[in-house]
């Protein structure tokens, strides 16, 4: 089989970038970001956007769908579709190899095996009747819709559970699939993680290297701006327990840096629990054995060399 570009995935603080950066080097390609909270501009240090990465050896590597919408704005899953499959075919014209990295698996999953999106036009209406409706019965009505649904930790997020309805509806009033022409993409998907304690710790360092660069002061400068609480909560993860504690909803640092700290723990669960789902739907994955940052970047080149790409 012939590829024509290369995915970089993995649970959340495995090194990702550093390998996505080198393999873009040596391919003379160009990064393409699957991560859902780096497409916004400001979210800058809770999101690890570690735009400095981006360069080898003297030579910055070029990147894609990072800093392209201002809050409060939301950016969907069609929208992400949308503009990685202009900024696909744009590397692939300009004849450099797209080399997509990231965590997000809905991202990754839409464009690897082609999700026919809906482009939702809101119906107010629907919204506060889902809105004003207890998750569970939500749930159950999401279930009786889509009973293979395979990822049940959706059904624990209300917004998730109410966006998946108001697109079965949408579908249902003919608001059916709006036509997003997709280019010809053959992935060589490589995998990465790492074992769980050096994980578990790589996420303690971060947090806590994230929290002495100012990211409380990030997100208390994005409110004052003018973007409420309840969209910086939306966010999740670093956005959204940060701001409960600037409300006073979370007493101290300490409990902060505990909470958040197994709330990313749990996430990167998560995460690899949806790329087994990807597996099992016959996405083929090819994971680098646990090791150092440098030697999974080996890892990953020697894979790489071994394949045809067009």
């Amino acid at each position: 089989m012939s590829y024509n570009c290369v995915v970089i995935l993995g649970p959340t603080a495995v090194g990702k970038t550093s390998i996505g950066v080198s393999v873009a080097h040596a391919l003379d390609g160009e990064i393409i970001s699957a991560d859902s909270r780096q497409t916004y501009r400001r979210l800058d240090i809770g999101s690890g956007k570690d735009i400095c990465e981006y360069c080898v050896n003297g030579i910055q590597i070029p990147y894609h769908l990072i800093d392209i919408v201002d809050l409060p704005a939301e950016y969907t899953v069609y929208d992400y579709q949308k503009d990685f499959y202009k900024a696909f075919e744009d590397i692939i014209q300009r004849k450099k190899r797209p080399v997509i990295v990231g965590g997000t698996g809905m991202y990754l999953d839409a464009i690897i095996r082609d999700y026919k999106l809906v482009n939702l036009e809101e119906d107010e209406a629907l919204h506060a009747e889902l809105e004003s409706t207890p998750l569970e019965v939500l749930c159950e009505r999401l279930l009786k819709e889509q009973p293979d649904l395979h990822v049940k930790a959706d059904l624990l997020e209300k917004e998730r559970v109410i966006k998946a309805i108001e697109i079965i509806e949408a579908k249902k009033r003919g608001n059916d699939t709006t036509s997003v022409y997709r280019p010809n993409i053959n992935p060589f998907i490589i995998g990465t993680t790492i074992n769980r304690e050096q994980l578990w710790q790589n996420i303690s360092i971060r947090l806590k290297e994230r929290l002495d660069e100012g990211m409380l002061d990030e997100v208390s400068s994005i409110h004052e701006d003018g973007i409420s609480w309840e969209r910086l909560e939306k966010l999740g993860l670093e956005y959204r327990y940060c701001s409960l504690f600037l409300q006073g909803k979370i007493a101290t640092k300490d409990e902060l840096f505990e909470q958040l700290f197994i709330a990313i723990r749990q996430f990167s669960k998560r995460q690899q629990t949806w790329f087994r789902m990807m597996e099992k739907k016959g996405v083929k994955i090819h994971w680098l054995e646990p090791a150092s940052k440098e030697e999974r970047i080996n890892q990953a080149l020697q894979l790489i060399s071994k394949e045809s790409f067009d």
